[in-house]
């Protein structure tokens, strides 16, 4: 009666081991609930995402596609992953047969436009490649890319008259094209181009599609839209290559040309997919469940979407001053969403992908130079000023600190500290709305006083304590440099943490210019004080400072007792309107935002890492799925996925500048990660099981460590972290930042 048990055993073993790590991904997962993100085409931090359409209003359109949605509008080339706020969507191709309206219709309506219905059951993504049946015009539609160009491929089941319609008025929520032009250039070659005002308040792009049958055209509404015509045999496959730009017209057909030279679909499936493979594959996992495995890879492959490549193939590029520029000996790129991806993405690239992470930085100082200063949520070669604190810095300064220097020290230096003065001067911006956010006058009192007051400055707390990490990273800079005067300076601005901290209710708040606090004060009301959160959020950001805020809060008991209460207070938020990022709550811990991502490590720095160890555990278990609802908030251009990714691998980076991982809870039994020099470095759980989730004993090449952290300078050697597992908290006698 075990025969059969064990063949399936072991069948699924070799299953495991004959799939490609790419087979493991699942592009539908953050598709649905808040998680932001599309199922379309796309290859690693590639130009085009080509991706299908099927909303354009509303919070869960920022990706454009929602998996409760049962119509497509249209495929479109480029999108953002896993974003709060809607943009792109540019250049939609949309498939049909006999006549097509030129309106895209409704979705309880969709006969009225051209719209088309589908079924998840007639749907298939995978890296690099995306297939749906478009029902109202029996069409088969397969999309695949290079990193400059998407390739379409369309099947018309029926013969007949049939076409492409290509909509150049198409959007994501709704924004304004200041001008559309449309060129037929032959009867197998179509152009345009279009400056949008969104997100991103002069976004230009231009394409250039070839398609291999002739087509006859017309163009409607100003040379808007275009609607090419065929005479089709049924089964008849027509395929279409269109290249992008943000330069012009000749550079997107300059990228066609380069990237995809033949009419070999298939061909371009097969190298985004060893494309894809060469990227993921870079981290290896062993044992765990399938869920958890296609979970993992489909968080690394989410982490490399974003940022995108931004130079045509010649090197030619729009920079932030809008003019055009050529990157010499580097890559530019675009999309950096740092007050989120500060946090895990980009210290995870230092460890997986950091010649990549280097480009970014240098994309970065070309950013700088171009527009004045470091970006603050950069989009097309816009600022758009969206969030808080200057974040270029800590992703410069952790790379710096751990080694990472590919770049022009000095002018990333000088430009860290620019950045962090308040100087509207220096800025290149067409809009004074976008300049005032991304210098807001919270940064002026910061830097002139002891703390920004809440009357004077919206978000007031949030901004002063990311300021003072920010501030703490730039004094790491300064004295790794010697540059003592601009230690003692910032070390000091990074202290100012401690003038919103109130005593009496144990949070930070508020505090207005007469030295009052901010009334009324209720922990859980999100308000003007704060940004996506609470007081019970926002209250344990310092991760500079551990044992001056330890100290700050009346000592480790104490501390430690209101970081527990953290967890297991009951979970509603206050207030009118509830925050649509404040989710995935344990507690008043919100996982589903970005500035709860370091706390549960705050437990290994106390002295108490079974803490750590369980709550990481749970969140792995209980937050994250093999779903398109798997995400506990937006996916926020690989943030979400890389806390799962670093800590389904055992460690997290708790305080990006300070080169250390703090240790968790292994999700797989073993992970071994592909390091520069051909090194690796394998965290090994034994005993691994769902309910030995605590760590026993741990041995970093050879020798029993006696606290729950080690260094990037470790890691990066190469070796071997042995973590016993078993089912009860060991009192391991570690160290803590605040001593016995």
């Amino acid at each position: 009666m075990c025969f059969p048990v064990a063949l399936l055993f072991f069948s699924c073993i070799d299953r495991q081991q004959n799939m490609h790590v790419s087979d493991w991904v699942d592009p539908f997962i953050g598709t649905g609930g808040h998680g932001h993100t599309f199922p379309g085409a796309t290859i690693p931090y590639g130009m085009v995402q080509l991706s299908p359409d099927t909303r354009t209003i509303g919070w869960d359109a920022c990706s454009g596609y929602h998996y409760s949605d049962s119509s497509i509008i249209g495929f479109s080339h480029t999108h953002l992953s896993g974003t709060g706020i809607g943009d792109y969507g540019d250049v939609l191709f949309m498939p049909f047969r006999g006549t097509v309206p030129l309106y895209a219709g409704d979705e309880k309506t969709p006969d009225d436009g051209y719209r088309s219905r589908f079924s998840h059951q007639d749907e298939k993504a995978e890296p690099g490649y995306y297939a749906v049946h478009l029902k109202d015009y029996d069409v088969e539609v397969e999309l695949s890319a290079s990193v400059r160009s998407g390739f379409h491929k369309y099947t018309y089941r029926q013969g007949g008259a049939s076409g492409v319609l290509i909509d150049m008025t198409h959007t994501l929520h709704g924004h304004t094209n200041e001008q559309v032009e449309l060129h037929v250039i032959s009867d197998t070659e179509i152009a345009g181009g279009k400056c949008t005002n969104g997100w991103a308040t002069h976004q230009y792009i231009y394409f250039y599609a070839r398609f291999n049958k002739p087509f006859s055209c017309k163009l409607y509404e100003d040379n808007q839209k275009a609607v090419l015509t065929f005479d089709l045999n049924a089964g008849e496959t027509v395929l279409a290559k269109v290249g992008i730009s943000a330069v012009d017209i000749e550079g997107a057909k300059n990228n066609l040309d380069t990237e995809i030279p033949h009419w070999d679909f298939n061909r371009i499936v097969a190298n985004a997919k060893q494309q894809w493979e060469a990227q993921l594959g870079k981290i290896k996992v062993e044992g765990g469940t399938e869920d958890e495995r296609k979970i993992f890879y489909t968080a690394l492959y989410h982490c490399s979407i974003s940022p995108n490549v931004f130079s045509d193939a010649d090197g030619r590029y729009r920079g932030m001053d809008q003019k055009i520029h050529t990157a010499e000996n580097f890559t530019n790129y675009t999309i950096f969403s740092l007050w989120d991806t500060y946090r895990a993405f980009h210290p995870l690239l230092t460890i997986w992908d950091p010649e990549r992470d280097n480009d970014f930085i240098r994309a970065l100082l070309s950013k700088y130079d171009e527009g004045g200063i470091l970006p603050k949520w950069e989009l097309a070669a816009n600022y758009t000023g969206t969030m808080i604190g200057y974040h270029a810095v800590s992703v410069i300064v952790d790379a710096y600190m751990k080694g990472i220097r590919n770049y022009d020290v000095n002018k990333a230096y000088l430009a860290c500290i620019a950045s962090s003065l308040y100087d509207t001067t220096r800025i290149f911006f067409p809009s004074e709305v976008v300049r005032n956010k991304l210098m807001p006058i919270a940064r002026k009192y910061h830097n002139e006083q002891d703390y920004i007051p809440a009357d004077w400055a919206y978000r007031s707390v949030s901004e002063g304590l990311e300021y003072a990490y920010c501030d703490w990273c730039i004094a790491q800079m300064a004295k790794d440099k010697n540059d003592w005067d601009i230690y003692d300076a910032y070390m000091k601005r990074a202290m100012k943490y401690k003038n919103y901290f109130d005593p009496e209710t144990g949070f930070m708040r508020g505090k207005k210019a007469d030295g009052s606090w901010d009334t009324p004060f209720n922990p859980r009301l999100p308000g003007r004080n704060y940004t996506e959160g609470n007081a019970w959020q926002w209250s344990w950001f310092v991760p500079q400072d551990l044992p001056g805020y330890i100290e700050l809060m009346g000592g480790k008991d104490i501390f430690t007792r209101k970081l527990d209460s953290l967890f297991s207070v009951p979970s509603y938020i206050k207030g009118e309107h509830t925050l649509a990022d404040a989710t995935g709550l344990i507690g008043q811990y919100a996982h589903g935002n970005e500035p709860s991502h370091h706390i549960t490590h705050i437990y290994n720095y106390l002295g108490e890492p079974w803490k750590t160890q369980a709550l990481v555990d749970s969140i792995l278990h209980s937050l994250y799925f093999n779903d398109p609802d798997g995400l506990s908030g937006n996916e926020d251009c690989g943030q979400m996925s890389a806390w799962y990714i670093l800590n389904a691998m055992g460690f997290y980076s708790f305080c990006p500048g300070m080169p250390e991982y703090s240790i968790g809870r292994p999700l797989f039994d073993k992970v071994t990660l592909s390091l520069p020099g051909e090194k690796t470095f394998s965290v090994v759980a034994r005993n691994n099981s769902v309910n030995n989730k605590f760590i026993q004993s741990a041995i970093l090449n050879g020798k029993l460590l006696n606290k729950p952290w080690f260094t990037h300078a470790e890691l990066m050697q190469g070796g071997r972290l042995v973590l016993q597992m078993g089912a009860t908290p060991a009192d391991l006698q570690w160290a803590s930042v605040i001593g016995p």
